[in-house]
């Protein structure tokens, strides 16, 4: 609705008075947690962890567009180094910025890692479905905005009785049974086509924002009961890196995924190299084209974007089957820490 109507930076703002709102009922709800020793702010740990990060996305996604040049392995190289030194740094520092020897802990680890994974395979889902429904299905922002609410409803319904499930069940059955979901929906995806219905792709979602709804919950009280209460903090900012690491390796790795499919389809001629890109600048392109040349360039930009889909998803079904078999051994006796 927002983009139909208003300027697209208002998908931001909107947010912005729910989050004060929820930050005022925060301060005066939840309980306080903090380290009595938090340590000095290490500079050289932000610095590394940063240029590390940087430089391995941008390593993986230039790989995957242009392959593996010097100046790529140069900066792939740069990014490992320096995450490796970010490592060695945090096992040497009397505080650290983000405590390695929580990791030492089986259930903290397997849950640490059910969570990057997951957002690296669920990526993308997120960031390619608003295309498809628009660009290929032809739907309109709000539409496909309804469209994809049964994945949010799944989550939200699956959170709130996912310490139930974890009670009667156990919490590997319930995270990995969560996870296993993901795979199949997302592996269902990749039979996605321009004429696909709504019933298949939103029971698809439903069963994505269930396992999400089941996993994150359950694997969030798993990281913060791994600690004392007096780490809480650190426990919970490693569950943040793992998903903000997860979201950037995903979009990254999948995203180049879909772009190398996509880039290579045979347009018409008199297309511009631009349409090459990506599928919102064909559809752009073809509006100055004639009819028959523009309807010949959509159908074969809309082709290549979904075959690229396709194989996004279908690595991201293999991924979240992979953490659903790994989290299975992981969290293997692995109880409840009465954060339910």
């Amino acid at each position: 609705f927002l983009l139909e109507h208003f300027w697209w930076g208002s998908v931001f703002l909107i947010n912005l008075p729910v989050m004060a709102v929820l930050v005022l009922v925060g301060i005066r709800t939840l309980p306080e947690s903090r380290d009595p020793n938090p340590g000095p702010w290490d500079l050289a740990s932000v610095l590394l962890s940063l240029v590390g990060m940087l430089a391995l996305v941008y390593a993986v996604k230039e790989a995957a567009t242009h392959g593996f040049g010097p100046l790529t392995l140069a900066t792939g190289l740069l990014g490992a180094a320096a995450l490796y030194g970010f490592v060695r740094r945090q096992l040497t520092l009397a505080t650290p910025l983000l405590d390695m020897r929580l990791f030492r802990h089986r259930g903290f680890s397997g849950a640490v890692l059910a969570d990057l994974l997951t957002v690296l395979g669920m990526s993308g889902l997120v960031f390619f479905l608003s295309q498809f429904l628009q660009l290929v299905q032809g739907r309109h922002p709000f539409e496909a905005g309804l469209a994809e609410l049964p994945a949010a409803v799944g989550a939200v319904v699956a959170g709130l009785i996912a310490g139930r499930a974890a009670r009667r069940f156990s919490v590997r059955a319930v995270v990995s049974g969560g996870l296993a979901a993901i795979g199949v929906s997302l592996a269902v995806l990749t039979t996605l086509d321009a004429t696909t219905g709504y019933p298949l792709l939103g029971a698809a979602l439903l069963i994505v924002g269930t396992g999400a709804g089941f996993s994150f919950t359950v694997t969030s009280d798993v990281i913060l009961s791994s600690v004392d209460r007096n780490r809480a903090g650190a426990a919970s900012a490693v569950s943040e890196t793992a998903y903000e690491l997860g979201a950037a390796l995903g979009i990254a790795l999948l995203g180049s995924i879909v772009t190398a499919a996509y880039r290579d389809f045979a347009a018409p001629p008199g297309t511009p190299e631009s349409a090459h890109e990506s599928l919102g600048a064909a559809v752009e392109a073809s509006a100055g084209m004639p009819a028959p040349t523009s309807e010949a360039l959509l159908e074969a930009a809309r082709e290549s974007f979904v075959h690229g889909l396709h194989l996004a998803s279908g690595a991201g079904a293999a991924v979240l089957l992979s953490t659903a078999l790994a989290a299975w051994f992981l969290l293997k006796n692995q109880r409840q820490g009465g954060g339910f």
